[in-house]
């Protein structure tokens, strides 16, 4: 059997670069190298493409990838560009795995990228990951949907932001969340009018779009799914416990004291509800590969909310969806090889 050339891509102009570079770690070292070959580029802070050819990228990763390389949109002559010293080298690959978090990753940047040059991308294309990276736009499509969601307001860049309508529509306390953005950056909860200023306006520096949405008392619960168009939930769900008042970015990255709890602590009937509701979700998104659905359980009157999907979910060594596959006997190795496949089965939608 022929290996297939993957074009694996990390890091990303993202604030979500250092979860990205995690990740990645992963992937590098668990890809079946006996099926696939892959060609490694990293994307830095400032938006440089480059060739790493090191062992698994760090911090400083660009210290050991001196050669830019991009991902050229050409379908005929296209492929890898490596840029040498008076000459171009073009490397054709099979399919892009982008181990990209956030903005400009997650989004469905690279996925539009990876459309124009007809080359499979794994994981959910231009639409699942752009109605997904908007969690305004995606409560909308799951209330839509008849799939429960918490309470919000939204407001944009220049909109006049009416206190009094939040204070009585969703009241104390409160989460204010960037519209687009992942892993808990910029989100903070208010207890009063004063901090939930302070939390708009540290929101709109990560986005122009910000969500304030009510607070409940709940069990955090992370669904893994997988799949194209006959996507299926892991076995069992798994729950956080966090270290702080909720899983913030430091909570989930930095704090040892935060815990994964699988299975989840819930009774049967729930679990099943949300693996029901987590795969009706996934189809309604329009999401294709792969994707960890999060859910709020509320701890009052148990109502299940669906939270939002993560169309790129992490692959750190604390992370959720691998440990849900993990623990239905999927190791990692292999839900990698199944991405890889569905994308491939999968072609250029």
């Amino acid at each position: 059997m022929d290996k297939k050339t993957i074009c694996i891509l990390f890091g990303g102009v993202s604030s979500e670069h250092d979860v990205s570079i995690m990740s990645v770690r992963t992937v590098i070292e668990n890809i079946d190298r006996e099926k696939y070959n892959p060609v490694v580029i990293g994307i830095t802070k400032k938006g440089e493409w480059r060739l790493f050819e090191g062992t698994l990228p760090y911090e400083n990763w660009q210290e050991e990838a001196p050669k830019r390389a991009i991902l050229s949109p050409d379908r005929v002559g296209g492929g890898i560009i490596i840029f040498k010293e008076n000459k171009t080298e073009v490397i054709k690959i099979d399919a892009v795995y982008p181990v990209l978090h956030g903005k400009n990753g997650e989004d469905g940047t690279i996925q539009g990228l990876c459309a124009l040059s007809g080359i499979p991308c794994i994981g959910s294309g231009v639409i699942g990951s752009s109605v997904c990276m908007d969690k305004c736009v995606a409560k909308v499509l799951f209330r839509n949907a008849g799939i429960p969601v918490v309470p919000w307001i939204e407001f944009k860049t220049g909109d006049e932001i009416d206190f009094e309508k939040i204070e009585e529509k969703i009241g104390y306390p409160c989460f204010i969340k960037p519209s687009n953005a992942g892993s808990s950056v910029g989100v903070t909860k208010a207890y009063n009018k004063e901090e939930l200023k302070a939390g708009i306006d540290l929101a709109f520096k990560h986005d122009y779009k910000v969500m304030i949405e009510k607070a409940i008392n709940p069990k955090e619960v992370e669904c893994s799914v997988c799949g194209n168009y006959d996507p299926v939930a892991a076995e069992n769900l798994g729950e956080i416990k966090p270290a702080k008042d909720f899983y913030d970015f430091e909570a989930k990255y930095e704090d040892e004291n935060s815990g994964l709890i699988i299975p989840a602590s819930i009774d049967d009937k729930t679990r099943d509800l949300i693996k029901e509701y987590a795969v009706k979700a996934y189809k309604v998104a329009e999401c294709r590969g792969f994707s960890r659905v999060d859910f709020l359980v509320s701890k009052d009157d148990g109502k299940v909310y669906l939270n939002e999907i993560n169309t790129l979910p992490g692959f750190t060594p604390i992370s959720m969806y691998p440990k849900l596959w993990a623990d239905c006997g999927v190791s990692v190795k292999e839900i990698i090889s199944r991405h890889i496949e569905l994308a491939l089965e999968l072609g250029v939608e």
